[in-house]
């Protein structure tokens, strides 16, 4: 642990400079200081574990042009239909929008540039992680997220116990192990700690009800009743920042949802996401000021960015 104890979670890798969750992107992130690179889990018709951040591929690779007649009747391309073999040969390259043209973020790496960027298995990036841990002597942890665990097992797959078996096989066993395992699904959290007797670090993701990430109801689990309902199973919190922080309506200045103490006082911890340079909250000027106001207000405990290298200067300031 670094800098005023608050943890830096590389947010798909250094993601604000390379196509999200690459390989390439997991070793920026690991030279640029972060304590954690985070991990998206999604499951291959051969049931093997990817790293992807959706259960699509269309966004971020050439599926379309590599097999133009695998898409669902819904017209995405869906990771599930396809074997490892088959995503190995597709690229990856930065995010595009609905259109499949125009990038998400304009100023980041040029989509379609980088003809080498691959989808990584889970057990690569382990790898890669844990034998950068060897040759630098730091010791930076994995943190996983389980991905729409309720729509996998529609697909034939249970993705759980293929995750944590892979982690205990890898070394991370217990809550002292550099591992934090997380999910937006409560249930599947639940599932987790108590049916599948996971040790690891847990954080219960927190979105809004109208994503559709699960059918978790984070209305109520924000509130101090769920909050201390959480805290009976998790270890943490992993809000997105719009928790955590207002407007004043007189003056536009950021102002406390009261979310983070809230958490605590539940004996949470509380990592919020994403903290980007090319995204900022309403009433913040700059990243470093963003993350400034974030620790010395509210008290966090940990980030996820896309910009680790900004996030560790800001800390240090």
């Amino acid at each position: 642990m670094a800098d005023n104890d608050v943890l830096i979670i590389a947010h798909r890798g250094a993601s604000g400079y390379l196509p999200e969750h690459t390989l390439e992107a997991k070793v920026l992130a690991y030279g640029m200081g972060a304590d954690y690179l985070e991990q998206d889990v999604i499951a291959t018709r051969d049931d093997q574990l990817v790293v992807l951040h959706d259960i699509y591929l269309d966004r971020v690779t050439n599926v379309a042009e590599k097999y133009p007649h695998r898409k669902r009747d819904d017209g995405r391309y869906y990771v599930r239909d396809f074997d490892l073999r088959e995503l190995k040969a597709l690229r990856v390259w930065e995010r595009r929008g609905d259109d499949g043209i125009s990038p998400v973020f304009p100023k980041r790496f040029p989509t379609g540039q980088g003809g080498a960027f691959r989808i990584p298995t889970m057990r690569e990036e382990i790898k890669l992680v844990q034998g950068l841990n060897k040759s630098t002597g730091r010791s930076v942890g994995i943190y996983v997220e389980i991905k729409r665990p309720a729509w996998h097992q529609a697909e034939g797959v249970d993705v759980s116990p293929l995750l944590l078996q892979l982690l205990d096989d890898s070394g991370y066993r217990t809550r002292d192990d550099l591992a934090y395992v997380q999910c937006f699904d409560a249930r599947e959290v639940r599932r987790i700690r108590h049916d599948l007797g996971c040790e690891l670090k847990i954080v219960q993701l927190l979105g809004e009800n109208d994503w559709g990430e699960s059918d978790t109801d984070y209305d109520q689990l924000k509130t101090p009743a769920g909050l201390r309902d959480v805290a009976a199973t998790a270890d943490g919190v992993g809000p997105w920042i719009g928790h955590l922080v207002k407007t004043a309506e007189i003056d536009g200045r950021p102002v406390s949802t009261g979310f983070v103490s809230a958490a605590h006082d539940a004996g949470l911890t509380v990592h919020p996401y994403t903290f980007r340079a090319d995204q900022l909250a309403p009433g913040f000027d700059s990243l470093q000021e963003m993350i400034q106001w974030f620790v010395d207000e509210l008290a966090i405990d940990g980030l996820f960015t896309d910009f680790p290298d900004l996030a560790r200067m800001a800390l240090r300031s």
